[in-house]
């Protein structure tokens, strides 16, 4: 399926997503895809905050650029990957069976799933600011991406089971 078709399912059942992403074979290639996707998306929907708050203040757009650029291309994936090992640590100590690159798998695509409600966030903080619709809309994409995550970590934990080969 495309990443569109997947993003789609996900909001219909995110485990079931994960599942098959997994049931595709351990690929760093793919996950390290997933989660620069998933970057690019945050830092595009920081581009109307970025203008709006470069007019208003009387700042340097191209600054602004470069600051959210770096955080969000060079230390973000860094952070993601320490929050899913340590996602992975605590669902071992509950009992998980799953692997670190489930671990990965699971924060990453929840990321990428949710960034349509990113990208609404970023136009909601770029026309509108500050204010109880961009709560909202945050509170909305927190709690999608969460379940998206919890639910694909559900699915990455699980012990796997061996079909037939």
């Amino acid at each position: 399926m495309s990443v569109t078709s997947d993003i789609l399912a996900t909001y219909r059942g995110p485990g079931r997503v994960v599942r098959r992403l997994l049931d595709m074979g351990q690929r760093e290639d793919r996950a390290l895809a997933i989660l620069m996707a998933s970057c690019v998306v945050l830092f595009i929907a920081q581009l109307p905050r970025l203008s709006r708050e470069a007019h208003l203040e009387g700042r340097d757009l191209n600054e602004l650029m470069a600051g959210s650029l770096m955080a969000l291309i060079l230390i973000a994936p860094l952070l993601m990957y320490v929050i899913a090992a340590a996602s992975h640590v605590v669902a071992k100590v509950v009992g998980g069976k799953g692997d670190w690159f489930g671990a990965r798998l699971a924060l990453f695509w929840a990321l990428l799933a949710s960034s349509p409600l990113v990208l609404l966030h970023g136009l909601v903080a770029g026309f509108i600011g500050p204010g109880p619709s961009l709560q909202l809309v945050g509170a909305v994409w927190f709690a999608v991406f969460a379940w998206f995550w919890i639910a694909g970590l559900f699915q990455a934990e699980r012990p796997q089971e061996r079909t037939g080969a």
